[in-house]
């Protein structure tokens, strides 16, 4: 019942933006902690922001000043801005509500020339 349904990934060239969204079923967003990870191929997932039910976020070093994590409780939806995008940011970037342990299907971001 509980799903985390996400997209807006794509390929885009370096510099460029995206924005991803992750839709929640059967779950209110707002009312825990939300993160998104990402992994590379032959790399280990690894996080790159969260927000928690408080509206704290962090980010990883690689990401700060470029990626921002947000919320519309009344669309029961998490963001991720991605934007002056490199090439290292190429990922599956994965949504994830680590109160519940559950994932959303991973939405591939690609960046190139």
């Amino acid at each position: 019942q509980v799903q985390l349904v996400e997209s807006g990934g794509g390929s885009v060239q370096p510099g460029g933006s995206l924005r991803l969204s992750c839709v929640g079923s059967r779950i209110t967003l707002s009312l825990h902690a939300m993160s998104w990870y990402r992994q590379a191929p032959g790399k280990q997932r690894e996080l790159v922001a969260g927000i928690s039910s408080g509206a704290n976020t962090n980010y990883a070093d690689s990401v700060k000043g470029r990626f921002t994590i947000s919320r519309d409780s009344a669309k029961n939806t998490v963001y991720l801005q991605m934007n002056t995008l490199k090439p290292e940011d190429t990922a599956v970037y994965y949504c994830y509500a680590p109160t519940f342990g559950i994932w959303g299907q991973g939405t591939l971001v690609t960046v190139s020339s």
